[in-house]
């Protein structure tokens, strides 16, 4: 008799199980039941729909479910919800959206991939006309509608995660005034505060405007439809809000099975997808996996490892081999205009809370050699464990080419890397396509020559925070100081420097600047000759200093 295969949710990992299982097992009787009219449909691309940049909808569409049944053979249907599991008898109660018919479906096996929902916060006016979530086709649509009516001259964007900003973007690109407000200090919340802080000035400066710590507290209603949005400190008109401030794991269905969820709110899966109910599996954005620095379970919802899950669970319940998902990084990029930024791993904030000793450069270098045209700058920043000396996680920034170091250095961290294997790697150099030492080599040796004690330095945030107990010397030339430095800080060229000693007071500590840090090296390294101990260099230079020159 053949196994018959339920799998609930067509998205991205339902369908990748369900696909990935007939090619295992041609035989099998795979069925896929979703809720929506579209299956597979690219989520990730929806902003850019938005922004016109993808013209048409079917664009969007990986495979119609026709599509779909006719190259993988699996059934698929759509408009069907499923309202309840019952793991004793292995049936599942499936209703027709479109009848309201309910009926019985007898599985062998059970796949859950019920996604996850846009989270809606409990503010006045959030159901009025012209307040839209992005999560499918269809909202995407309706927002795309509203802008092409050309009714909407200014936008507000609760929420300054990545779809929210990638909203933002595309808005701003069709000639609309959009504002973000976002409730945590920085925009890109995973990010580290200065990395987070440069692109969100970048965004300042391409015409979006980003209030940060700001609580939405109601939309306003004007005749039915949205027309300002009231923070705890101020009204910001708006034709359009979307409200993107994260996503929720679909768990009720499981819960309600009894299948138990794990303590990140997804639901509990061992490395093969198996949940604590026998026969059944849950993939995607409504299970967990493992964090592979911490070990610890991880609730990070990506397309590229609902794919990944997919595909494992697939190849387990057919049985046709052992297969595990390790875990994952976090492993993430999002392009805002021409910036773009990656990340890999823990951020500082997020190691140091997990107990990590931890040790960090910040390091500007170019993503190609500068001689060749259309080179780019772009800022690396390393977490390293200072005892195992093993990285913990890396974001780097920028408008020149950001995934390939931060893919090199998410594959560095899966495989257990110390920073000093990086400074050794044989990575393709032209001058087309990188720096003799690229970027990544770059920063890995600044970190070395930390944990070397050739280099002290002090971060941004520190500096900022510090202003007032150091003495800053900007060791740029003239020019260069006068048209903006940190506050407070002096001017004594490196080149003077060694002349020059007799003006820092060596009780103090000594802060370094320059554009990017290596003349700042340099200087470090004169002081140090003459005897100064109280020295560290501003990790990533003027260029890297988020905060307001003078």
């Amino acid at each position: 008799m053949k196994e018959r295969i339920l799998v609930i949710g067509a998205v991205a990992a339902g369908t990748k199980a369900a696909a990935k299982m007939k090619r295992e097992n041609s035989e099998a009787d795979v069925v896929i039941v979703t809720k929506d009219q579209d299956i597979s449909y690219a989520g990730c691309g929806l902003p850019y729909f938005i922004g016109s940049l993808i013209e048409d909808r079917k664009e969007l569409v990986v495979k119609t479910p026709g599509d779909f049944k006719a190259v993988t053979g699996v059934d698929v249907w759509i408009m069907h919800e499923a309202t309840k599991i019952n793991p004793q008898e292995k049936t599942a109660n499936i209703k027709s959206l479109i009848t309201e018919e309910e009926k019985l479906f007898y599985y062998d096996k059970l796949v859950i991939a019920t996604g996850a929902s846009p989270f809606v916060p409990p503010i006045q006016g959030k159901d009025l006309e012209g307040v839209y979530t992005l999560r499918t086709i269809a909202d995407a649509v309706s927002i795309r509608e509203s802008v092409d009516q050309g009714s909407v001259k200014k936008a507000v964007i609760v929420g300054g995660g990545f779809i929210g900003l990638e909203v933002a973007e595309n808005l701003r690109e069709r000639d609309i005034e959009v504002s973000v407000v976002e409730l945590a200090p920085h925009i890109l919340p995973p990010f580290d505060e200065e990395m987070a802080l440069y692109a969100q000035n970048y965004m300042q400066e391409m015409g979006v405007n980003i209030f940060t710590e700001e609580k939405v507290t109601a939309l306003e209603d004007c005749k039915g439809k949205v027309c300002r949005v009231i923070t705890d400190q101020r009204e910001i008109e708006a034709d359009l809000v979307v409200l993107s401030v994260g996503v929720r794991p679909n768990v009720s269905l499981a819960r309600e099975a009894g299948i138990e969820v794990g303590s990140t709110g997804a639901i509990k899966v061992d490395k093969s997808m198996k949940t604590s109910v026998p026969d059944i599996y849950a993939i995607g954005d409504c299970a967990e996996t493992l964090h592979l620095v911490t070990g610890r379970p991880a609730w990070i919802p990506m397309g590229s490892t609902a794919n990944k899950m997919g595909r494992v669970a697939a190849v387990n319940l057919m049985d046709t081999g052992k297969e595990i998902l390790p875990g994952v990084l976090g492993t993430t990029i999002v392009k805002l205009f021409k910036l773009n930024a990656g990340k890999t791993g823990l951020s500082e904030r997020d190691a140091k809370k997990a107990g990590y000793p931890v040790i960090t450069a910040i390091v500007p270098a170019n993503d190609r050699a500068h001689y060749y045209p259309g080179y780019r700058e772009i800022i690396t920043k390393l977490i390293v464990d200072q005892e195992t000396h093993k990285i913990l996680g890396a974001q780097v920034i920028g408008e020149g080419v950001v995934d390939k170091p931060i893919d090199i250095l998410a594959t560095a961290i899966s495989f257990g890397a110390k920073v000093e294997d990086i400074e050794k790697l044989d990575l393709a150099y032209a001058p087309p396509f990188s720096m003799a030492m690229a970027s990544t080599i770059v920063a890995a040796n600044v970190v070395v020559n930390k944990l070397k004690g050739k280099l002290e330095s002090i971060s941004p945030i520190e500096l900022k925070n510090r202003l007032e107990s150091v003495q800053v010397v900007d060791t740029r030339d003239e020019g260069s100081y006068t048209i903006g430095t940190i506050p407070g800080a002096i001017n004594i060229p490196g080149g003077e420097l060694k002349f020059r000693a007799r003006e820092l007071n060596p009780d103090k500590e000594i802060v370094l600047v320059c554009k990017i840090g290596k003349n700042a090296y340099l200087s470090y390294l004169t002081l140090k000759g003459l005897g100064f101990k109280k020295v560290k260099i501003l990790d990533g230079g003027v260029r890297v200093y988020p905060f307001e020159l003078e």
